[in-house]
């Protein structure tokens, strides 16, 4: 199979074509552009594919290999870009990929090169980073392999299994509904299904009594994964490109955008096939869709002639907590920090009605000129970090700084945070609801002497994290969540990492150049364009203006008047105020039109429930009585069949006033 990797013949081919132990030039030329696709058998649509393939082909190289990927743009109508996820592009930043930030996107009918070298070995993954583009389809593996592996002895073969989420509607589609006021409590969008290599019912062909390192990736726009293996256990020896000591676990959770590789070691026997399964992370959805499946399985096939057995069910959902693993190479933790950023992560509605995602009251928007570009351009004043714009949330990081970053997550989902160009110590993180890291009462001596690293960590709601790295690699780096949808809603940083050094190191190529001039989009500025006064931002592009005062659409409340079935109340889950936004009157007023809504809704109820002192007593009423209530009947029928309705919420923010009896499915 296309996934089955002989670690024996691929070294083998190895030796034989020079990628050996001296560096080989790898090039792909990639045609980017439109194909079809029907992954989950359940509705065709088109897919961004690569050389009129879909699923997109794998890039492979090895430790020190040059790799040259010519991309060039077939799609007609969208302009994209290749990020290299995990990669640290050691002195090639404008080769990282972001639109708008390292680059210009590609438009329709042009081609772009990229040119780096590998220092790393791991398990990575390239796409789109481009308007929330990749769910499309333009996702894929991405294996360096290592001829110095400390692993390298204990497998037989390696196995290449991507896990992901998969959406019947394009994102041209989705993302203006997302992002609108119809929308305002920024629920995301629910996949329509979870995919194995890019389909369903996988089956991976094994071998008795052997050990396959399984290479991880879960390239899915939102959901994070459940994963385990029926009768078997997984060795996790490598997170994100990162070694670890071998730890097993019969469970793992990887959020959108994390890898994991772990040895399994398969029965003597070949009575049966096994199971292994992923199930989507349901708590991050705001409402479960009755044909949902949320699952998705495949097989470890030791003999096709044996049945392929339905998973079975598991008691509970109890993942491998990854902040026990070890590095393997026991680096110790970084010392204290030369600076830290504290990052407080919001949910927020602006003017315009739609919700967006907030890093310290600010919602991310792109520069008119790539960040990276302004830096290369502004001399000294590139370390300002006022010029690359008030909406990028940009911090300068001196060469050699040690960097503490403490996320506190003031939104009720989690969130899977990547800082590009790095990798980080994970040093702390909170249970859900432990409110921010200030009130954790955590101090220095508590973190963990050899914290685990990598470069994609999650984020609990209501919680807190404290990442910590060394600024050693000059560059614009991001730090965002990986949840696409929360990409394209603003919950996006930027590092500015040694500006100076960069404009001594690095010459834009001309292919840079050249899809910038095709769109008229400057190469030289501040966040705004400006090259005559970088601190002049004026006409930078910016986000609607914020709500006025008194308006409190951050916690929207959805009264669901439900009468014949339970609950009759549903509270919708509440985004966190940036500010209080209420006056004192407008508390007092709030106050008392609630009041008086509950006295009036009681005085209703009051009123119905009561005996008609008129009625007769046989309960008989004339004509005009009975079509005065007929008449109510169709009314209050009419208002509930036409009530819209209300997203499902999150099970620990649901509100349920019931009145007894009935079912809610």
């Amino acid at each position: 199979m296309k996934s089955l990797i002989s670690f024996a013949a691929a070294l083998t081919c190895a030796l034989a074509t020079v990628r050996t132990i001296s560096a080989a030039t790898v090039t792909y030329d990639f045609n980017i552009g439109w194909v079809t696709a029907n992954p989950d058998g359940a509705f065709e649509r088109p897919t961004i594919g690569i050389n009129g393939e879909w699923p997109i082909p794998r890039i492979e190289a090895n430790v020190g290999d040059n790799v040259i990927v010519h991309a060039t743009n077939h799609l007609g109508n969208q302009s994209t870009s290749l990020h290299f996820h995990g990669l640290f592009m050691n002195g090639t930043s404008h080769m990282d990929g972001p639109s708008q930030v390292t680059q210009c996107g590609i438009p329709p009918g042009s081609s772009f090169t990229y040119n780096f070298t590998i220092n790393q070995p791991g398990t990575y993954w390239y796409h789109s980073h481009t308007g929330g583009q990749y769910p499309d389809g333009l996702r894929g593996p991405l294996i360096i392999h290592d001829p110095k592996s400390p692993f390298l002895g204990q497998y037989d073969e390696e196995i290449i299994l991507t896990v992901s989420d998969w959406y019947h509607e394009q994102m041209a589609v989705l993302l203006p509904a997302f992002n609108s006021k119809g929308n305002p409590t920024g629920a995301e969008p629910v996949p329509q299904a979870a995919l194995f290599n890019e389909t369903q019912n996988l089956k991976v062909a094994v071998q008795p009594g052997k050990t396959y390192l399984f290479r991880m990736a879960n390239i899915g726009a939102f959901a994070g994964q459940y994963i385990w293996f029926e009768g078997h256990n997984m060795t996790i020896v490598e997170v994100d490109g990162v070694y670890h000591q071998p730890a097993e676990a019969e469970m793992i959770y990887m959020s959108a955008a994390q890898r994991c590789s772990f040895l399994l070691t398969t029965k003597n026997e070949t009575t049966a096939n096994y199971a292994f399964i992923a199930s989507m992370d349901t708590t991050l959805f705001d409402t479960l869709p009755e044909d949902l499946n949320y699952n998705v399985t495949g097989w470890l096939t030791y003999d096709e002639v044996q049945p392929f057995p339905e998973p079975s069910l598991v008691d509970e959902l109890d993942p491998f907590d990854d902040m026990t693993l070890i590095p393997y190479d026991n680096q110790s933790i970084f010392g204290e920090p030369d600076k830290t950023i504290e990052l407080n992560v919001i949910m927020d509605n602006l003017n315009d009605g739609a919700n967006y995602a907030f890093f310290n009251n600010i919602t991310y928007k792109a520069p008119k000129v790539p960040t990276l570009y302004t830096a290369l351009s502004a001399g000294d004043l590139a370390t300002d970090p006022s010029i690359y714009g008030s909406y990028t949330n940009a911090f300068v990081l001196e060469k050699g700084e040690i960097v503490q970053i403490v996320v506190n997550n003031l939104d009720s989902g989690r969130h899977p945070f990547h800082l590009h160009g790095h990798h980080f110590q994970a040093l702390y993180r909170s249970e859900d609801e432990a409110g921010t890291f200030e009130n954790a009462n955590v101090t220095e001596a508590d973190f963990p002497a050899t914290p685990m690293r990598r470069d994609t960590f999650v984020l609990y709601p209501d919680g807190n994290i404290v990442l910590r790295f060394r600024a050693d690699n000059p560059g614009i780096w991001l730090f965002h969540c990986h949840i696409e949808w929360h990409v394209t809603s603003g919950l996006i940083a930027t590092m500015v990492e040694a500006p100076l050094d960069l404009q001594a190191s690095i010459t834009l190529p001309q292919s840079h150049l050249d899809v910038c001039a095709s769109q008229n989009i400057a190469t030289v500025g501040n966040a705004a364009g400006n090259t005559a006064d970088f601190t002049n931002l004026k006409g930078e592009n910016r986000p609607p203006n914020r709500l006025p005062d008194g308006l409190a659409q951050s916690c929207p409340i959805y009264l669901s008047l439900a009468l014949m079935e339970p609950p009759f109340y549903e509270l919708k889950r509440c985004r966190p105020l940036t500010s209080p936004r209420f006056t004192i009157r407008g508390k007092v007023a709030l106050a008392f039109s609630i009041l008086s809504g509950i006295l009036g809704v009681l005085a209703v109820a009051a009123y119905g429930l009561s005996a008609d002192p008129a009625a007769s007593e046989d309960s008989v009423l004339s004509p005009t009585e009975q079509g005065a209530v007929e008449a109510a009947g169709s009314v209050g029928s009419s208002s509930s069949s036409n009530h819209e309705v209300v997203p499902e919420p999150k099970g620990r923010e649901v509100l349920v006033i019931s009145a007894g009896g009935g079912n809610r499915s």
